[in-house]
């Protein structure tokens, strides 16, 4: 078997589909801890603009990013829509519970590897590391995002 088509047979499986805009981002539903409605979120000072602040979940004290900022887009007004998906990012010793501020979730897709392309190319100065692949599902492009690579930078230093 190709190296491709070993790589697309190792993405395949089940994502959560959300959306940032109009654009639909899949998750491996094995990282996905839970998903819910949007609730207060108490902010910390000093932090980067991305990270929205803490919640409290079940008594665990857990960050809340939105991803729009941290993908570089505008922010946008919170909908009936917005929830908060908590995922756990592995930080190479330690699973970390992450809140995820999303538009929009959509549903569980199972993913096969025929659907699968690699994320294309953009030169040396833009980063594509954390996108796992690109699927093609029913004439329209999910990107599959590789969830520990979104949040943890590439020294593996810091976290969100």
């Amino acid at each position: 078997m190709a190296i491709v088509e070993q790589k697309q047979a190792s993405l395949s499986g089940k994502y959560l589909s959300f959306y940032l805009d109009e654009e639909e981002y899949g998750i491996e539903i094995l990282k996905v801890r839970e998903i819910f409605a949007y609730t207060s979120i108490t902010p910390i000072p000093r932090t980067p603009q991305h990270i929205l602040g803490v919640i409290d979940l079940r008594g665990a004290v857990i960050p809340v990013v939105d991803l729009r900022i941290k993908f570089g887009m505008a922010s946008r007004e919170l909908t009936d829509s917005s929830c908060i998906i908590v995922v756990e990012i592995d930080n190479g010793s330690t699973l970390v519970p992450t809140g995820v501020l999303v538009d929009r979730v959509s549903e569980v897709m199972q993913v096969t590897p025929d659907q699968i392309q690699e994320a294309p190319e953009f030169g040396s100065s833009i980063e594509t590391d954390f996108i796992l692949g690109m699927a093609k599902i029913d004439n329209s492009v999910k990107i599959l995002l590789d969830i520990n690579r979104v949040f943890i930078d590439s020294n593996l230093d810091s976290l969100v």
